[in-house]
């Protein structure tokens, strides 16, 4: 097998990968390793409207807070469309706050049947920490949903719990974050690690505040990150050649 090359950007797509704002720069290493896009890659080269479906709680569910910023799928986007010059995106946006991965699993086969869409675009995690389920519960349900989308020529980003004081000490938190990696790794899926990417920025831009007064939900400004982070990593993951063995 040959090593992972750089590949030549996908058809109708910009030199590079959007920069970070300042305030949401992150080292690559917090932020996540390119994985293959196989489905939209082919939607792209096809220059096919790319379709997404965004499910997850809570910062996926709500059109926007009381200051009029967009929701986070809207953000990635305009992002999206800026930097693929010539590509409309259609999102599709079911965020439902509260929403556990086995909930998510089944919206997500109800609505991909409809909707068809390239890639899914999936906020997990943070409910499931909170109601305590258990980490082997939780890579199941993940797991078989990530195969039933792969088998059905769909495309999945994880993107991952939020980092937040609150809940730094948590054993279950901690766990739903170590399982949502061992799972990207197994699967080797894009996994965004919003979790290190975030407490990178409060461990070194201390007057930066990605989380509202409640210490839960997102600032504004931090969905605006959310968003830059997720579109940037999927952006840089259409980039890199995957080689795979040539058939015998």
């Amino acid at each position: 097998m040959e090593p992972a090359q750089p590949a030549q950007p996908p058809s109708g797509s910009g030199q590079t990968a959007p920069a970070l704002s300042p305030q949401c720069e992150v080292p690559a290493t917090d932020l996540a390793a390119p994985a293959p896009l196989p489905n939209l890659t082919k939607a792209l080269d096809e220059h096919r409207v790319i379709n997404i479906l965004s499910v997850g709680s809570p910062a996926s569910a709500a059109l926007g807070g009381a200051s009029g910023v967009k929701s986070f799928p809207v953000q990635v986007t305009d992002i999206l469309e800026a930097a693929l010059k010539g590509v409309n995106v259609e999102i599709t946006n079911r965020g439902v706050d509260g929403e556990v991965a086995e909930t998510a699993a089944d919206q997500i086969r109800s609505e991909a049947a409809i909707k068809k869409p390239d890639l899914v675009l999936w906020q997990l995690g943070t409910n499931d920490a909170l109601a305590r389920i258990g980490p082997g519960e939780f890579t199941d349900v993940v797991k078989g949903t990530i195969e039933w989308l792969r088998e059905n020529q769909i495309d999945v980003v994880l993107v991952g719990l939020q980092y937040t004081s609150r809940f730094a000490k948590d054993e279950n938190y901690n766990a739903i974050r170590d399982a949502l990696l061992q799972i990207a790794t197994d699967e080797k899926v894009l996994y965004i690690r919003r979790y290190d990417a975030m407490r990178y920025i409060a461990q070194t831009r201390a007057n930066l505040h990605l989380m509202a007064s409640d210490n839960f939900h997102l600032s504004d400004l931090g969905t605006q990150c959310m968003a830059e982070h997720i579109a940037r990593a999927m952006i840089a993951s259409l980039f890199v050649k995957r080689f795979r063995p040539s058939p015998n």
